[in-house]
């Protein structure tokens, strides 16, 4: 294997190596467990109660699995002196392979900056939403909470480490369990009220309609669970990372199985096959009155504007470390001038061109989906397993080498077809597109 690059400004100063097991603990939960599970009773829409939970549970188990032996990977060549920070390193490294390097890091860049303009534009929803309920003739428009909502994105991009993240990311895991309660609590209560719509489990009534909504609904479940970052997230861990990761991943999915199961199933209880891609409309129909008390709205609604600040500078680590590994200079001081210039710019214009983009592209539910098929499934559900295998070499006869196959061929497939399936209802859903709409699409 060829050796991993020296120390340069990237890994000295964005991926900086001082963390506790918590804090990649908060860092992963906040990657992960985001405002995304608004999306959980949607993709239950489209599998049914049962296949829903099979799923939901599947995916959560081969997750754990596969962070479980990514992070395997890279404490075996720590040990080796090998120590990687970086995804698309530890993957050239590992399959030798320059392509694999640039593959991975095309994957990653449209994660990154899918989620980073997704998160804009949902946070300038959430704010449009809470303004409506103060206002409700105002004459804001979303594209201008978009513009706030980037302004204020621009001021906590300038924490200059990944490591200098983890308060605010043990502030956003609060703040999702804080809203996942409100959210259950108000699905029940509309669930129950005498203005609860009629409850309807039934699927798609056409078979081709109904593998399409299937596919597009795993895809949406993969990209929930994804997140593309354990390297990174790991590298911040202070060394020996030994163990560390491990007991992060525990604390993050303690914090997933509390929120993601809640939320799908009072979500889907309440809404069923009228499930909106975020079930926060469902809440607030525009044919009539809220069917939940405004104030578990508005304030659900500010706990997840909360977050998505955290989560938005979680995934525009990588973009910060490609950028300083070019701009900053190792030899002088975290807040040089010489360094904090340059950061100060290039953060703040990659702030701006995401919220300027969030304005244009209203598809937060149908970006997801595309997302989740093909970006984090060959991060989170190939690649894992394939360097595992090359790493550890278990005998082709033992059942590791073979459920480790098994993931990759199935995920493959999986992916290939939620890909279509996304994109088909990207195409179909174009119709009702407008650049710098008012509304979110989907």
């Amino acid at each position: 294997m060829a050796e991993p690059p020296k120390e340069d400004a990237d890994t000295s100063f964005v991926l900086e190596s001082k963390g506790k097991w918590w804090h990649a603990g908060f860092h992963l939960t906040t990657a992960i467990v985001g405002p995304t599970i608004l999306t959980l009773p949607f993709a239950f829409r489209g599998l049914g109660w049962v296949l829903g939970f099979f799923c939901l549970t599947m995916m959560g188990v081969v997750t754990f699995y596969s962070y479980y032996l990514m992070s395997k990977v890279l404490e075996h060549c720590e040990k080796s002196g090998r120590r990687y920070f970086r995804f698309r390193e530890l993957a050239a490294n590992i399959l030798g392979s320059g392509w694999m390097f640039y593959f991975v890091v095309v994957i990653q860049t449209m994660i990154n900056l899918g989620i980073s303009i997704g998160t804009i534009l949902f946070a300038g929803e959430c704010l449009q939403l809470i303004y409506s309920s103060i206002s409700p003739h105002g004459s804001l428009k979303l594209y201008e909470f978009i513009a706030m909502v980037s302004v204020v994105m621009m001021i906590l991009s300038q924490l200059p480490t990944f490591h200098s993240l983890r308060h605010l990311n043990f502030f956003a895991l609060l703040l999702s369990l804080g809203y996942t309660m409100l959210l259950v609590g108000a699905c029940i209560y509309a669930g129950a009220s005498k203005n609860a719509p009629p409850k309807n489990y039934s699927l798609e009534s056409k078979d081709s309609a109904r593998v399409f909504s299937a596919f597009t609904a795993i895809s949406i479940i993969a990209s929930i669970y994804g997140n593309g970052i354990l390297p990174e997230i790991q590298a911040t861990l202070a060394p020996p990372a030994t163990g560390k990761m491990v007991k992060g991943l525990t604390l993050c999915y303690s914090v997933i199985a509390v929120t993601f199961y809640s939320a799908a199933i009072s979500g889907y209880w309440a809404f069923g096959n009228n499930s909106n891609s975020i079930v926060l409309m469902n809440l607030i129909p525009d044919d009539g009155p809220a069917l939940a008390p405004t104030w578990v709205i508005g304030l659900g609604a500010i706990f997840i504007l909360l977050q998505l600040f955290a989560i938005g500078q979680v995934y525009s680590q990588v973009a910060y470390d490609v950028m300083e590994k070019k701009s900053a200079d190792v030899k002088q001081g975290l807040f040089s001038k010489r360094n904090l210039i340059p950061r100060i710019i290039l953060r703040s214009i990659y702030m701006a061109f995401c919220g300027f983009m969030a304005a244009m592209l209203p598809f937060f539910g149908d970006i997801n989906a595309i997302v989740g098929a093909i970006g984090f499934i060959p991060l989170d559900f190939v690649l894992p397993m394939l360097m595992y295998n090359i790493t550890y070499k278990p005998p082709k006869t033992s059942l590791t080498y073979w459920i480790n196959m098994l993931i990759m061929v199935v995920f493959t497939g999986t992916g290939i077809l939620g890909a279509f399936s996304s994109i088909r209802k990207l195409v179909l859903d174009a119709g009702q597109f407008k650049l710098f709409s008012d509304s979110v699409v989907g």
